[in-house]
């Protein structure tokens, strides 16, 4: 399937130079009269190497022929994330450093997807928006209530997210995968 360089946002998974690709970073530059030129920092998914590249807005890229499976995130050592396929029950390892950032969003029995490419196992997809538990909850000054207050806490996963001053500890917040932003807090029931 054909790809132009300006879906090339975070997240996607491309061919470049006969080699798969993910998206890190993505840059637009809009010029008169002339077409735009897109700047990506990308990943080799096969060789770890990041890199970046400009280009022209008329290129043809490819989406990279790749397997998607659901599978499970079972747990983690210090250097990898495992993952277990819950229909034939085989399990796939990923190195920490490979997923970046992206290991502070799962919990364990989370689904996610998972990509491979010659039976070897690339990255994951998260989903959009992952709902996880505030454990680390600092008190607001008393008084401070003009404009939007935001506290920095931690979640059960040991990401920090910026949220308003009302979230406290054991709350439970919708938070953005693809940026790391707060979203919501969800209700009690």
């Amino acid at each position: 399937m054909s790809l132009k360089p300006t879906s090339l946002k975070k997240g996607v998974i491309f061919s470049f130079d006969d080699q798969i690709c993910e998206s890190l970073d993505y840059k637009q530059k809009v010029m008169a009269r002339q077409a735009s030129n897109v700047t990506v920092k990308f990943r080799n998914l096969e060789t770890g190497k990041i890199s970046n590249h400009t280009f022209i807005g008329g290129e043809n890229l490819s989406l990279a022929d790749c397997y998607k499976q659901t599978v499970s995130y079972l747990y983690a050592d210090t250097e990898n994330l495992y993952f277990m396929d819950q229909t034939d029950f085989n399990q796939y390892s990923l190195a920490r450093d490979v997923l970046e950032s992206k290991y502070l969003f799962l919990k364990e029995g989370q689904e996610v997807i998972l990509l491979t490419f010659n039976n070897q196992p690339l990255t994951i997809e998260l989903p959009k928006n992952v709902a996880l538990k505030v454990t680390i909850s600092p008190d607001v000054v008393r008084g401070d209530t003009t404009g939007s207050v935001l506290k920095e806490v931690e979640t059960e996963t040991g990401l920090k997210v910026k949220v308003p001053a009302f979230i406290k500890v054991g709350d439970l917040i919708s938070v953005d995968t693809s940026s790391g932003n707060y979203r919501e807090r969800y209700k009690e029931n």
